[in-house]
């Protein structure tokens, strides 16, 4: 059996600021936008991985959530609890470096990990922990 990652989910409050983000600074390519009852999904992905993508997603995206269940996310969210994603990249410092000039908030400055790689953290937009890992050649 194939079994191959295809999207994964990240929420967003705001749209536009989280396309600033995931496109202007990370470079990730815009391949879809839609708006659905009032909501709206963006798809991203990187010209590398083009069977890949990152929806960026309102909290509580299914119109039936109760108003309540969309109020606890949005606050979760605006906490940074919610989960992220990792990426990987060829060298942590000058991405660390971009994305820093952008006026991101920065977590953690580049470092090598015991686990075998150089990693450095920050928060999007809306909140959500990005990392971002070099694999190191030892």
């Amino acid at each position: 059996m194939d079994l191959k990652l295809s999207q994964c989910f990240i929420a967003v409050d705001d749209h536009d600021k989280a396309l600033a983000f995931y496109r202007d600074v990370l470079g990730l390519e815009v391949r879809g936008d839609v708006g659905f009852e009032g909501m709206r999904w963006v798809t991203v992905g990187s010209p590398l991985q083009p069977d890949v993508e990152i929806v960026l997603e309102p909290p509580a995206a299914d119109p039936n959530t109760s108003p309540a269940d969309k109020q606890a996310m949005a606050e979760l969210l605006a906490k940074g609890v919610l989960r992220g994603v990792i990426f990987s990249t060829t060298d942590c410092d000058a991405l660390y470096a971009r994305v820093q000039a952008s006026g991101a908030d920065v977590l953690q400055e580049p470092m090598d990990q015991p686990y075998g790689v150089r990693d450095c953290a920050f928060r999007d937009p809306a909140g959500n922990l990005l990392r971002f890992t070099e694999r190191r050649v030892d």
